[in-house]
């Protein structure tokens, strides 16, 4: 059976699912590199609005797998250190393909998010979590730093610098609740029910227009990378401009709350 799942289980909304439940849909590369490509094949597909990523089984993803770490491709005559620079890369460029994918990336995760499991949750556009959702910081705990694929840049901007600073130096659980109280998840529904509830929000997404949308995503990732309120301000309003002038989408807003009917967004 594939190690990574791909459905479209609503119009417009593409579902891909680590598929590895007996090893908690752990990191191997095995199923990063067609994690990876599933997620930038989901990217290039015009009819896809809106991508939800979860896991198999009881978990969304435990981290690294310390017992069978998988196949690195293209390592052939290469030395341990370019291995791990490889392999490094490699990770990395998963974390990268979410936020690159032209849809917004909706996290839904179903149970335990743990060492480079939080990672990706974290550079998912939005999470929803699992009453049974735990995130752990986990790599302090194993001797190492708790900073990987992203999470000391991504943890202090989803719920500030002090949380995140003892979040990852004590390796502590943060569960559901706390997770939604902190900010780290927008909201814990129960588990029957959590992708449901993240095909809703995905399909709610894909009813709006695909530039306006796309331009949301990117100006959201441009603030937290702005020097300043100016220079962001600048960005938004490139944006809306481009939106503005050249779709008909506001004529088309506009009319539909005249007509009470739901917009029909052309670009």
């Amino acid at each position: 059976m594939p190690f990574v799942l791909t459905d479209k289980p609503r119009p417009h909304v593409t579902l891909i699912t680590l598929n590895r439940p007996e090893r908690m849909n752990a990191m191997a590369f095995d199923v990063m590199v067609p994690f990876r490509e599933a997620l930038e094949e989901a990217s290039r597909d015009n009819d896809t609005r809106a991508i939800v990523i979860t896991g198999s089984g009881r978990g969304f993803c435990s981290g690294a797998d310390l017992e069978s770490a998988g196949r690195i491709p293209g390592i052939d005559g290469l030395t341990p250190t370019s291995i791990a620079l490889r392999s490094m890369e490699l990770l990395d460029d998963v974390v990268r393909a979410m936020r690159r994918a032209h849809q917004p990336v909706i996290a839904a995760v179903n149970g335990p998010a743990i060492g480079g499991g939080m990672c990706l949750s974290l550079a998912a556009d939005i999470r929803i979590a699992a009453d049974a959702a735990v995130f752990r910081a986990a790599g302090i705990n194993n001797g190492l730093t708790a900073s990987e694929l992203g999470l000391s840049y991504l943890l202090p901007r989803a719920v500030g610098s002090s949380r995140a600073f003892e979040i990852m130096l004590t390796g502590r659980d943060v569960d559901a609740a706390e997770a939604e109280r902190i900010g780290l998840v927008s909201r814990v529904v129960a588990g029957e029910k959590l992708l449901d509830d993240c095909f809703q929000l995905a399909e709610r997404i894909a009813a709006f227009s695909r530039p306006g949308v796309e331009l949301t995503k990117r100006t959201l990732w441009s603030g937290l990378d702005a020097g300043s309120l100016d220079a962001h301000m600048g960005q938004e309003g490139l944006g809306q401009l481009f939106v503005r002038l050249t779709t008909q989408n506001f004529q088309e807003a506009v009319q539909a709350r005249k007509e009470n009917r739901p917009p029909e967004f052309r670009d």
